[in-house]
Order: C-alpha cells, then structure tokens, then sequence
C-alpha cells in the first residue's frame, strides 16, 4: 500500500497536499485502491468537503492543491488552465536528453475528440549513467502531457507502463513511475499578498533511487 498523504501548506482557504503515487486525485471506486478526497474527510483538522481543485496521475507523487470552497476550487483550476500558476516536476527519463527543449505536439483529448495544443519544457539537471533527471514545467495540462510528450521524443519516464516505447526495465528503479510534481508558484492573486513558491520533497524510494545511480556513476569514473 502506498505511504499517506501530507499537508505541505495552508493559505487562504487553499490547502497544498502531498500525494503519494499510488493514491488517486479523486475518488475511487476501485478496490484496495486509496484516495485523496477519502483521506481529506478522515481528517478532523480539515474543513469537511475539501476536495483536489486538479488532478494529479495516479502513478505520479507530488502537491495538489485542495478547497472547501467550489468557488475556490474553479478559481484555482483557472488558475492553472490560464498557466497563472507554474507547476515544476521531476522526472527521471531513459537515454540522454539535451540540455533543454520545448515540446508543442498537439495531444488526442477523448472526451473532446479532437486534439488539443500543449506545450512542454524541460531542463536536463543531470545525466546518470543510462538515464537523464529533467526539471520539467508544462503551460497545458492535458491527459498524461509529460508521459506522452517525452515518449514523443524517445525518452519515456522511468517505471512507465504505458507510455514506455522501446525503452526496458531500469535494474534497481522503484516500482512506480518517476515522475514528481516538486513545486508550484502560486500568484498574488491567490495568497492575497506575493508570490509564493510552494515545495514537495521527493519521496524516499525516489531519492534513494538517486542516490544509488549517483554513486554508480562516481564508482563507474574512478
């Protein structure tokens, strides 16, 4: 079973949660299978009725930002359909990507059957041995845009069983995708004062899994 969530942050009715991969964004009706709105609702310090203002893959760790107000909720999922708020996420991908990039494939959208503009940007952080660490930031936010974007360009997110190309296992990976909302920029106009950077520290078997390519590749260069 996946690890619990965890309140990051609170401000002005808005409340940054930390997801564990695993959980679902919404609520479930699949059995064994934990989520959000469930966890919100069990705890007695929070507003009854919080709920995610947006999704987040299930597969994927990282913040989410919650309301009790609906209101709120819309103008947050505003927010971030406009790009006002700027969302950053990890991810480690196969093969060795250049130092940066912006994607703009059009994607599918399902429920609109047509497709949709969406734009992505990398930064590459770090190479480690077959594997490359990208910062990542996306100005849409359509269905699994990362996944889709990086597989677009040969370099799948590690632990991806969907949208995996040619790539193989990676020995020693965690089992789960590595992809990890780290940071969201809110505006003024949601803190009611300055921008404000909220953060999400990498989960355990993510920075472990670091920690052990990086020592591969110092033992690999002596």
């Amino acid at each position: 079973m996946p690890s619990s969530p965890s309140v990051v942050a609170e401000l002005n009715g808005i409340l940054a949660v930390q997801k564990p991969a695993g959980v679902r964004s919404d609520g479930s009706d699949l059995p064994n299978v934990p989520d959000l709105p469930g966890w919100l609702d069990a705890q007695a310090l929070i507003p009854r009725g919080t709920r995610p203002a947006h999704r987040l893959d299930l597969h994927a760790s990282g913040l989410v930002l919650c309301a009790a107000d609906p209101k709120l909720r819309a103008t947050i999922g505003d927010a971030l359909a406009q790009g006002a708020i700027e969302k950053t996420y990890l991810a480690l991908v196969h093969g060795h990507t250049r130092k940066k990039g912006t994607l703009r494939r059009p994607l599918q959208d399902r429920r609109r059957g047509r497709k949709l503009s969406a734009v992505t940007r990398y930064r590459t952080l770090e190479t480690l041995g077959p594997v490359s660490l990208l910062a990542v930031r996306i100005e849409t936010g359509r269905k699994h845009q990362i996944r889709r974007h990086l597989e677009g360009i040969g370099h799948p997110i590690v632990g991806d069983r969907r949208y995996r190309g040619r790539s193989k296992p990676l020995a020693g990976a965690p089992d789960r995708l590595w992809l990890h909302a780290r940071a969201l920029v809110l505006p003024p106009e949601l803190t009611g004062n300055t921008e404000m950077v909220l953060e999400a520290s990498l989960p355990g078997e993510l920075l472990d899994h670091l920690h052990v390519l990086r020592d591969a590749l110092a033992a690999a260069e002596e």
